[in-house]
């Protein structure tokens, strides 16, 4: 199929011949682009060209010209290699990748771990804090009065030790001096002179 310009394709403009309807380099070649085909002709020939397209299917014949021109191009460029040469360079670069993004996650997990360490660390900190004072408090509470209760027990000056003291000693007085009066009125009982019956 010819140019819609009525222009002969790249193909057949290079090849000096006329551009047929049914030209099988058109679709791929237009006139606008002569490099493209002068270069796959140096490396491939029009004629294995011309071959390979007849052998493929129209849809698949657009993928084949273009692999064909890219492959052509980087051979022109570099005549050893060619398009082998930067796919090897490609892979080395994707190994490189591949190696930098593991030593990445490996840092990674080594910062995350090391951030999950000092979480829970200062977390056991804080709960051992806690429980210490709790523990205190509650000693303090066992042993000690709270402030509420104090004021209570404490009266004039006196807590409740203090006035448990005075009470058993004024106890004590008390029962001392019952005795003393109870042996006094025996031994005056002792002294008197008993009446005889009449």
């Amino acid at each position: 199929m010819a140019s819609s310009s009525n222009s002969p394709c790249a193909a057949c403009k290079f090849l000096r011949r006329k551009c047929q309807p049914e030209c099988v380099f058109a679709p791929y070649f237009p006139p606008d682009q002569p490099q493209k085909f002068a270069n796959v002709h140096k490396v491939f020939g029009a004629s294995n060209v011309t071959k390979l397209l007849n052998e493929l299917q129209p849809h698949q014949r657009e993928d084949a010209v273009n692999s064909l021109a890219y492959e052509a191009d980087m051979r022109l460029r570099d005549p050893v290699y060619g398009c082998v040469g930067v796919i090897s360079l490609l892979q080395h670069q994707l190994r490189q990748l591949q190696i930098d993004l593991s030593c990445a996650k490996s840092e990674l997990s080594k910062y995350q771990n090391h951030l999950n360490g000092g979480f829970i660390h200062h977390h056991q900190q804080i709960n051992l804090l806690g429980s210490g004072m709790a523990a205190a408090r509650d000693f303090h509470h066992q042993f000690f009065p709270s402030s509420h209760h104090q004021q209570q027990q404490v009266i004039n000056g006196y807590d409740a030790s203090s006035f448990l003291a005075m009470n058993m000693s004024a106890s004590l007085g008390q029962l001392g001096g019952f005795q003393q009066a109870k042996a006094a009125g025996a031994a005056a009982d002792g002294r008197r002179t008993p009446v005889e019956p009449s």
